[in-house]
């Protein structure tokens, strides 16, 4: 507690009654007032310290709200599918074709199922839940991944650089490229290309497609989860909304970076970027 302004008038008066110079009083009281305005100066930046973090939190708080709010809408659109099949089964069961009807039900439990499974992903990467690392070449990992794609559209090409070795989990990377080469399946209209190569320290993996693009206003947008823009709303074939969040956090987690780019050829183009073994 320090004091007052009414405190330090008082003091100075009462110091040059003492001193009919006043030198020794103002000395004092000189130094009282050096040492309010310190205090003061610390006081302050601690209540502003404070309302940083009180802001930060509210920020939090606010977005946590809102991932529960799209959780739940996301959640509610196959249950309720779920729903009206059955009930629609049990009212008109002379109308209904049983394998039909499991084959809905089963459809609309598949995506329950990759919701949840994506966000028990998402919520063990928020925790800093990171398996063991391992030396990973990137060409090789790319060329296994596209390998076991079977169902494609659109041929991949490929461009790699070999020896492009990575401190990585193997499994999520993978992952990452799954989710990307996914997104860029559902947009490209003759072309899908991977490049892999060394920049500088950085390891790069660039997917690109010669689809309508991300435009730049939304490049930071769609890696907000459950975002969908219009464009991937009116081709979306059941995939959670949580593909792109997730291979960002993934990223993240092995101290690197995802960024869509402009690209040359119009389309999309997700660069991962990851530090060299």
């Amino acid at each position: 507690m320090f004091p007052n302004m009414a405190d330090l008038i008082s003091l100075r008066t009462r110091f040059d009654r003492l001193d009919g110079s006043g030198n020794a009083g103002h000395r004092q009281y000189d130094f009282l007032m050096r040492r309010t305005e310190h205090e003061s100066e610390q006081l302050s930046g601690t209540v502003t310290g404070q309302l940083g973090q009180l802001g930060q939190l509210e920020r939090e708080l606010q977005s946590q709200r809102q991932f529960v709010s799209d959780t739940a809408h996301e959640l509610r659109t196959p249950i309720a599918g779920l729903r009206v099949q059955l009930e629609e089964a049990q009212l008109h069961p002379e109308q209904s074709s049983l394998p039909n009807v499991l084959a809905r039900a089963l459809s609309d439990v598949d995506r329950l199922e990759r919701i949840v499974s994506d966000l028990l992903l998402l919520a063990r990467l928020g925790a800093g839940a990171l398996p063991a690392r391992e030396k990973v070449d990137l060409a090789e990992l790319v060329e296994t991944e596209v390998s076991r794609r079977v169902v494609d559209r659109i041929a991949v090409r490929l461009r790699l650089e070999r020896e492009t070795i990575i401190d990585a989990v193997g499994v999520q990377i993978g992952r990452v490229l799954t989710n990307l080469l996914d997104n860029a399946q559902l947009h490209a209209e003759r072309t899908v290309e991977i490049e892999v190569c060394r920049n500088g320290d950085c390891a790069e993996l660039a997917v690109t497609d010669d689809g309508e693009g991300v435009a730049e206003a939304d490049r930071e947008r769609i890696f907000k989860r459950f975002t969908r823009l219009a464009a991937g709303r009116s081709r979306d074939t059941g995939g959670t909304g949580l593909g792109l969040a997730i291979a960002r956090d993934i990223a993240r987690a092995h101290h690197g970076t995802l960024r869509a780019e402009a690209s040359t050829g119009g389309g999309a183009r997700f660069v991962l970027r990851l530090p060299l073994a």
